[in-house]
């Protein structure tokens, strides 16, 4: 599986962003409290995550407010973990943790670059083992014919998967430069 060494186009991350804020609007409106915590979380998550591997610098300060805020997106993602398992709502559950294991992933991935250059087949096998069993995930929606929640699921993925390759394209730039 070979990675580019260039990161993708930033202006789909931003499409994205849009999408994905609607589709957290909408589980706002119309979702039970459990979907709408946690688009909110995971969408919090995801601009952190992304806000982090821009390479920009930044004041203690806002690092410590940037953790503070990744910590609250962590609290609310294990409220909605008990949620789902409380209303027996199985498959939501499913995709919930294998997400959490994407985000323990891509924290290796953006605090280690260098284990993660180290290793990179070992990461990009892994991402490709969690990524594919969140495609099923949605596939399963669509079989059941909840179009929303394979929506939700298609955009999610196409939101983190780009910023999988735009961690795992860093380390190769690492690798290639070690």
């Amino acid at each position: 599986m070979a990675i580019a060494n260039s990161a993708p186009d930033p202006r789909l991350s931003i499409v994205l962003l849009a999408l994905l804020a609607c589709n957290t609007g909408y589980y706002i409106i119309a979702g039970r409290f459990s979907e709408a915590l946690d688009s909110l979380a995971w969408y919090a998550l995801l601009i952190l995550f992304m806000l982090e591997t821009n390479h920009r610098r930044r004041s203690i300060r806002t690092l410590a407010l940037m953790r503070g805020m990744r910590w609250l997106a962590t609290i609310a993602i294990a409220v909605t973990a008990v949620l789902y398992v409380l209303e027996a709502e199985w498959l939501d559950a499913a995709n919930l943790f294998l997400w959490i294991a994407v985000v323990a992933l891509l924290e290796v991935e953006v605090r280690r670059p260098a284990i993660v250059a180290t290793h990179h087949r070992r990461f990009a096998r892994a991402a490709a083992l969690l990524y594919a069993a969140l495609g099923v995930l949605l596939l399963i929606w669509l079989a059941r014919g909840e179009w929303m929640d394979a929506w939700d699921a298609a955009l999610w993925l196409s939101a983190f998967g780009l910023l999988e390759l735009k961690l795992l394209a860093r380390a190769n730039t690492i690798k290639n430069i070690v």
